[in-house]
């Protein structure tokens, strides 16, 4: 067992540890044992597969002020899920007003795209470019990030 899912005090999933962070979260009493590997300990705890926080923790790096989640690479590319600009498969992030003009890393500056579609635009607008934007950028809901950390607290 390679992960150790982390429990939020009110059972919201949080992140995944290491069995070792797991167990020196044990003996620090910062969590306690909701789910074990049935006959396996480590020393005198039982080894954990989910762990549950005494207190709780508000998780406010997933959301901005407004209420979104947090921008982030993979998030545009989970959002627009292809090359903005030719439809194929998204391998990268591009500034649809480039950073090198004051253009900001926020949801509706930036675009899933292809390698090569981002090399050709380079430093210009997708207008300069000659290029069309097929999918328009978007601030996601916040469910978005919620439906995230349900996906990652999926046990195998």
């Amino acid at each position: 067992m390679a992960d150790v899912l982390v429990l939020n005090a009110g059972y919201e999933p949080l992140h995944r540890v290491s069995v070792r962070h797991a167990i020196g979260m044990l003996v620090r009493e910062v969590a306690v044992v909701e789910e074990a590997v049935d006959g396996r300990t480590f020393g005198p705890f039982p080894l954990p597969r989910v762990l549950r926080l005494v207190r709780y923790v508000a998780m406010r790096w997933l959301y901005k002020r407004n209420g979104a989640p947090a921008c982030t690479k993979q998030g545009v590319k989970r959002r627009d899920g292809a090359c903005a600009y030719c439809g194929g498969p998204a391998d990268t992030v591009d500034h649809v007003v480039p950073r090198s003009r004051g253009g900001p890393s926020t949801w509706l500056n930036l675009v899933a795209a292809c390698y090569e579609c981002n090399s050709f635009k380079a430093d210009r607008t997708p207008a300069e470019a000659g290029m069309l934007l097929y999918l328009t950028p978007y601030v996601p809901r916040a469910e978005y990030a919620r439906a995230r950390l349900q996906r990652a607290a999926r046990i195998a």
